[in-house]
C-alpha cells in the first residue's frame, strides 16, 4: 500500500488537520505491514497558481510543446504522477473562511487535466483516476457537519465534488470540529480520534 499524504495547513504539529490525518495514516499502517508513506506538505512546497502560459501548455499535445511550455507542465505532471503512484491518499483540509487553503486549490488545478485525469466524451466529462480510497481531514472551527452552518461548508462537498469528476469517489471524511468553540475545544480531538475506531 503506497500511502500519499497531503498537508495544506501551515501550523506544523499545532495543526489540527495534520494531527487527524497522522492518525488516519497511523490506523492504516497498523494493518498494512508493507504500506509507505509519502508526504507532500504544499506549503512547504507550494505549487504555482494557474496562469494562461500554463492552460496554453497543458492544451498542447506533448510533442509539439516548447521548451517553456515543458517547463510550465512538469510541476502538474509530477503531481498527478505522485497521484497516480498512490493507493490511498490522505486529505489535510483546514476551514478558511469556509473553503479550502489556496494551496490545497492549486494542488487541485493543477490535476484537473483534460485528458489526463478527465475526459470529455459524448455523454459528458468522465474521470481517468480510478481505484484510490480517499480519506479527507477536515478542520473546523465551529461545527459544520450538522445544524444550522453545514450549509456554509464548502470543504466537503467541493473536494468530494472535484475528486469526484477525477473519478475518485471512493471518499470517507473525518472531522476534527469546534477547536474555537470554548465548550467544544478541549475535547474535539479526542472526539475525532475516537471516530477513527471504525478504520479497526
Amino acid at each position: 500500500m503506497k500511502i500519499l499524504h497531503i498537508i495544506s495547513s501551515p501550523r506544523a504539529q499545532a495543526s489540527f488537520t495534520i494531527q487527524l490525518g497522522e492518525a488516519i495514516i497511523k490506523k492504516l499502517v497498523s494493518k498494512n505491514n508493507n504500506a509507505s508513506v509519502v508526504i507532500r506538505n504544499l506549503n512547504i512546497d507550494p505549487l504555482p497558481y494557474i496562469l494562461d502560459s500554463t492552460i496554453e501548455s497543458f492544451n498542447t499535445q506533448p510533442e509539439n510543446r516548447s521548451a517553456a511550455q515543458l517547463e510550465a507542465v512538469k510541476l502538474s505532471d509530477s503531481t498527478l504522477g505522485e497521484l497516480i503512484e498512490a493507493d490511498v491518499i490522505v486529505i489535510g483540509a483546514p476551514m478558511y473562511n469556509f473553503g479550502i487553503p489556496a494551496v490545497l486549490k492549486s494542488w487541485i488545478d493543477h490535476l484537473a487535466r483534460a485528458g489526463v485525469s478527465f475526459s470529455y466524451t459524448a455523454d459528458g466529462p468522465v474521470g481517468l483516476i480510478h481505484g484510490k480510497k480517499i480519506f479527507l481531514a477536515i478542520g473546523t472551527g465551529g461545527v459544520y457537519s450538522e445544524g444550522d452552518y453545514k450549509a456554509l461548508d464548502f470543504i466537503e462537498p467541493y473536494l468530494k465534488t472535484s475528486l469526484g469528476f477525477f473519478g475518485m469517489t471512493d471518499v470517507t471524511v473525518f472531522r476534527v470540529e469546534g477547536v474555537s468553540v470554548s465548550s467544544l475545544k478541549e475535547n474535539a480531538m479526542q472526539i475525532a480520534l475516537e471516530k477513527l475506531n471504525v478504520l479497526d
